[in-house]
């Protein structure tokens, strides 16, 4: 039982270290030699829990955006308000930019969308986000609809965060998910609706 709680330890370990590399210095000049540096292991002992690099850093994307949505799910689960879960989605979302700010640059600002692979993982996440924003957006839109407009939100929030890392901008989550969410709010408030 302990070798086993050891070797759940150890994966997480490498995951965390992994994360701080691959943001660091991207996927290409990331090599196992350095995490297993990093770590304090041997490369064998590195591949005893992962085939290799490829497989490392999918696994580490697949980690970081269940995390992600997991989060976003849990914080506008119990709320009715369309207002009110818009809001909170987009307070989450931030919220868990600034708490994991090299996860973010890894999934959304690195180099991984420049191979097909990564950047299908990367899609997977973005379709994940859509599909748990979609039901909050309690409009006159065919589901279709929603989620097209969803994928607009997860975009907005996403370029925003993108643009507020890049000029080294101190984010405030709650404001500026407040404002994002009245943003949105407003302009899904006028869908679904014919004007004269």
């Amino acid at each position: 039982m302990t070798l086993r709680v050891d070797a759940i330890e150890r994966r997480d370990q490498i995951m965390a270290v992994a994360l701080t590399e691959f943001s660091r210095t991207g996927f290409h000049e990331t090599s196992m030699s350095q995490i297993a540096e990093s770590v304090g292991v041997t490369k064998p002992v590195l591949y005893q829990h992962f085939i290799g690099k490829r497989a490392l850093y999918l696994e580490l994307l697949e980690a970081l955006g269940h995390d992600l949505i997991t989060q976003i799910r849990r914080a506008t689960n119990e709320i009715s308000d369309g207002r009110l879960q818009t809001e909170r989605g987009m307070v989450t979302y931030f919220d868990w930019v600034v708490d994991n700010r090299e996860a973010f640059i890894l999934l959304f600002t690195g180099s991984a969308r420049n191979d097909a692979e990564f950047a299908d993982a990367i899609r997977h996440i973005e379709r994940q986000a859509a599909d748990a924003i979609a039901p909050l957006i309690i409009v006159n839109l065919s589901e279709a609809e929603r989620r097209t407009m969803a994928f607009g939100l997860v975009g907005m929030a996403e370029a925003v965060s993108r643009h507020l890392i890049a000029q080294g901008t101190q984010i405030d989550p709650e404001k500026l998910g407040t404002q994002l969410a009245g943003l949105a709010w407003a302009g899904l408030r006028s869908l679904g609706h014919h004007h004269d």
